[in-house]
């Protein structure tokens, strides 16, 4: 019974920090198609708007983190924690693997 309750947790764990990082990745995106037609459009006055609110994106994504730790402690227990990384990492990788595979079909 106790190794199901690890196994469980193991994959509630994973999922959260699939979707912290998926929520994350979402979000880098929406400001990469700001800064895109910012761009476009000639939207550059100082070289201090290159990529605004990217300090506040991360600040986000670290409070996120920090709300899930205090919330679900036993998400953050006995090693637990690097499934929550791992899961970030896969969220937000798989973000930008979107991405890319779609810059590649446009270029092609």
């Amino acid at each position: 019974m106790q190794t199901l309750l690890e196994i469980l947790r193991s994959i509630l764990a994973v999922g959260v920090g699939v979707i912290i990082g998926l929520a994350f990745g979402r979000l880098q995106n929406f400001a990469r198609q700001q800064h895109q037609k910012m761009v476009d459009t000639g939207g550059f006055k100082s070289p201090w708007r290159i990529m605004p609110g990217s300090g506040g994106r991360v600040a986000l994504l670290l409070i996120a983190l920090v709300l899930i730790q205090i919330v679900c402690p036993m998400l953050f227990a006995d090693g637990t924690q690097w499934w929550v990384s791992g899961g970030l990492l896969a969220g937000y990788g798989w973000t930008l693997f979107q991405q890319l595979r779609h810059r590649r079909a446009t270029c092609i």
